[in-house]
């Protein structure tokens, strides 16, 4: 398995596995829509996507997007997407995906990794044992 940062000669198998993320978060299929976005964060150069291939199939991918800090004045990624195919879980994919943007934090000496999930994910195990603290002190705030 390799972990590699995406481009755009990896959009179609990108956008299917980012595709299917989404179908976990109950929205509906539409991989056209899917390639769009993704091709746009790319060109615009506005995340970083990390992508997991095993004999050049793709399996799994991470999305980060650059954020700021203004207490500390300090840059910080949020991973905010993290998917590995069905077929591949529990392989330690999605651990390498998230140790590969930990990477990227501590290399860019940026204030940390954040990461924003539904309550119910399964992979909050994950986070919680590769050292992640759920924040307390802070509260989200959306409005649609």
């Amino acid at each position: 398995m390799t972990i590699t940062h995406a481009k755009l000669k990896d959009l179609d198998s990108l956008a299917s596995l980012f595709d299917s993320y989404r179908v976990f978060y109950n929205q509906d299929s539409n991989i056209e829509v899917a390639k769009r976005f993704l091709k746009q964060r790319m060109i615009r150069d506005d995340s970083i996507i990390y992508i997991a291939n095993d004999n050049d199939k793709a399996i799994g991918f991470a999305q980060l997007y650059p954020l700021f800090s203004s207490v500390s004045m300090q840059p910080m990624y949020l991973l905010n997407d993290l998917f590995v195919s069905s077929k591949h879980r529990s392989q330690g994919i999605g651990e390498a995906l998230v140790n590969r943007a930990k990477h990227l934090c501590v290399s860019e000496n940026n204030k940390g990794l954040a990461i924003q999930t539904a309550f119910n994910n399964p992979a909050q195990h994950l986070y919680k044992r590769l050292g992640f603290i759920k924040d307390t002190n802070l509260q989200f705030f959306l409005e649609y």
